[in-house]
């Protein structure tokens, strides 16, 4: 089984830089799914979710603006 990987761009990220899983943007049901968890995407360009693996990763050529 592959990890699923999202894309984002950096209009997704919320004002911390960050994005929240389970995500509608993976494709998940939040009425099925684990905990909601915080992912900091800004800082490294992606963030693995601890629970269901899931990658959130910044589209190439995504600049994040420096407020992040």
């Amino acid at each position: 089984m592959s990890t699923p990987v999202v894309e984002l761009r950096a209009a997704d990220l919320n004002e911390q830089g960050g994005v929240f899983c389970p995500s509608p943007k993976a494709g998940m049901k939040l009425w099925n799914s684990h905990p909601r968890v915080y992912l900091d995407v800004a800082h490294t360009g992606e963030a693995r979710c601890p629970y269901c693996g899931t990658v959130y990763r910044l589209a190439a050529g995504e600049v994040v603006k420096s407020g992040h």
